[in-house]
C-alpha cells in the first residue's frame, strides 16, 4: 500500500489549540493584549510522491474579519457573522527536495519590530507575510514582514481562529517567485505543479470569554 504524503507538527495534536509560544500575541495580565514568544514551530514531513523537487510552505488564519472596525475596541465584539478573510502568517517556497522539515525557531523566534528580511534563506525562500499589510502606518512596527509570525487574533473576536499549515510536494524545483511575494502569489504559482499536500490545524483566541 502506497505511504501518504504526511505533515508532522508535534507540538499540539491536529484540531487542538496551539500553545502560545508560537504565537505573536497573548492575552495580558493588566490589558488585553502582551506580545508572545512568537516562535515557529518545528514542522516535518514524510512520503513525498515520486517526481518531487521541491517543498512549500503556507500557513494562514482564514477568520480573519473582513473589516476592522470593531477590532479591538473596548466595549465591543467582533461579530461571528462578520464576513471573513485569508490571512497569511508564513510563505516559504523552493524548500530543498533533500530537506526533511525545519527545526523549532528557524523562521522566528520572537517579534521584531518592522520585520525580518525576505528572499533566500538556507532552507528556501521566504516571501513576506500578512503583517506586512497590517502595521503599514505604524511608526514602530511598520516594515516588510518575512518568515513567519503566529497567531494574533482580536482579543474581542467572537470567535476562535483556526491556523492551517499546510505543506506542498511540488514537480519544480523553484517557482520563481521575487523576494516580496505573498502567500496568494505562491498558491497561485503553485497551481499545475502541485504533486501532494498536507495539512496540520490549530486554534488560538485571545478572548477570554471563549475556549481557543
Amino acid at each position: 500500500m502506497k505511504k501518504q504524503f504526511t505533515i508532522y507538527i508535534d507540538s499540539w495534536a491536529h484540531g487542538t489549540a496551539i500553545p502560545a509560544i508560537f504565537a505573536f500575541g497573548r492575552p495580558g495580565t493588566d490589558s488585553p493584549f502582551a506580545p508572545s514568544d512568537n516562535v515557529s514551530p518545528a514542522i516535518r514531513w514524510s512520503n513525498a510522491p515520486a517526481g518531487t523537487r521541491s517543498f512549500a510552505i503556507i500557513c494562514h488564519d482564514p477568520d480573519v474579519p473582513s473589516s476592522g472596525e470593531d477590532v479591538n475596541q473596548q466595549g465591543k465584539v467582533v461579530p461571528a457573522d462578520l464576513p471573513r478573510v485569508n490571512f497569511f502568517h508564513w510563505a516559504l517556497v523552493d524548500i530543498p527536495v533533500d530537506v526533511p522539515g525545519l527545526d523549532e525557531g528557524a523562521a522566528s523566534r520572537g517579534i521584531t519590530p518592522r520585520g525580518k528580511a525576505v528572499g533566500l534563506t538556507q532552507h528556501g525562500v521566504t516571501g513576506k507575510n500578512d503583517y506586512t499589510g497590517w502595521f503599514a502606518g505604524d511608526p514602530e512596527m511598520e516594515g516588510t514582514y518575512g518568515g513567519y509570525d503566529g497567531p494574533c487574533p482580536p482579543w474581542n473576536d467572537s470567535i476562535v481562529h483556526h491556523y492551517y499549515f499546510e505543506v506542498f510536494a511540488l514537480d519544480i524545483e523553484t517557482l520563481g517567485l521575487q523576494d516580496e511575494f505573498t502567500g496568494q502569489d505562491a498558491l497561485e504559482a503553485m497551481k499545475g505543479h502541485i504533486l501532494a499536500s498536507a495539512s496540520h490545524m490549530g486554534t488560538y483566541s485571545m478572548n477570554p470569554d471563549i475556549d481557543g
